[in-house]
């Protein structure tokens, strides 16, 4: 297995042991299954000679952003793409990430609310927000000369219903952790033993994913989902979170080991009062408790019925 420290990767050179670097400088060795597939990324990393990352600030874009400072060292750029469905407080997260992996950050301008088959969200409204991701990136990567683009995409990220990933595709873009089949609880241990500070970080996809499916998507329907989120965050400090948008209704979603922090009458007037006053007529607890994809399940059961 490939030893990789900051002399050997800077020549491109690889030795006998699994072996890393994390961000605090120590060298650390890794099991043999994990270091063979940190290793895969690593070597397809070293294999180019730039590269650009699509850097969400979440953990999987995260790792591949670290990984890839440690295969090609400066020849790294993180790109963010900021929109009105980032919520502010990620944007912000990634420059913090970007300071602390000592990575140059580039942060450019999505808007897929201009983009009519975005907005009308249907079931596929994904991949037109990857579609212009993607050649947003591409025209940059173009531009600066040189470097190829890759992303966080994990091997489990290629099941299901991913038409975002299908859109990324189309453009090229390379999946370093998916090609060495690193799966999302592998992709947290290394990032632990790495000493990345979002390890243990909860999954954040774009505000658009919380409005059911068919509602039209605008600016204010994301910033009052955005603001409500902010509000529970704020008072109770959950870790896994989503407020649900059926149109008048804000349905509340929380990590099934955090339900009985509502268990609080004070609590529940505030978090109502405070959503109603963004907009929302009722608001509701989901029994069932956070769950991925949950809005993929709505737009099922509606299918089921008219059926």
């Amino acid at each position: 297995m490939p030893k990789y420290d900051e002399h050997i990767i800077g020549n491109k050179m690889l030795t006998a042991d699994t072996s890393l670097r994390t961000l605090n400088g120590q060298i650390v060795s890794i099991h043999e299954d994990l270091g063979a597939k940190a290793s895969r990324a690593l070597t397809d990393l070293g294999s180019c000679n730039r590269v650009l990352v699509a850097f969400s600030g979440g953990i999987d874009s995260t790792l591949v952003t670290y990984l890839a400072k440690l295969a090609l060292g400066k020849e790294v750029i993180a790109v963010t793409a900021n929109s009105p469905s980032l919520p502010s407080m990620e944007l912000e997260e990634t420059k913090k990430l970007a300071a602390q992996m000592d990575v140059e950050h580039i942060i450019i301008q999505t808007d897929e609310l201009n983009d009519p088959n975005y907005v009308s969200n249907p079931s596929n409204r994904c991949y037109f927000c990857k579609k212009e991701l993607g050649e947003k990136l591409t025209k940059l990567a173009d531009r600066l000369g040189g470097y190829a683009i890759v992303d966080g995409t994990n091997a489990e990220d290629l099941q299901g219903h991913r038409p975002g990933a299908a859109a990324l595709s189309e453009k090229g873009i390379l999946r370093p952790l998916a090609q060495a089949g690193m799966r999302k609880e592998e992709v947290r241990e290394l990032a632990k033993i790495l000493g990345l500070p979002n390890s243990d970080k909860s999954s954040m996809p774009c505000l658009s994913s919380r409005v059911a499916y068919g509602e039209i998507i605008t600016p204010d329907r994301l910033l009052r989902i955005e603001r409500s989120e902010n509000l529970i965050r704020s008072i109770t400090g959950l870790k896994e979170l989503r407020v649900r948008d059926h149109g008048n209704i804000a349905r509340i979603e929380v990590g099934k080991n955090e339900r009985k922090l509502f268990f609080d009458d004070e609590l529940l007037d505030t978090i109502s009062e405070g959503l109603r006053g963004f907009g929302f007529v009722h608001v509701a607890l989901d029994l069932t408790g956070y769950r991925s994809g949950s809005m993929n399940q709505t737009s099922s059961t509606m299918r089921d019925r008219k059926e």
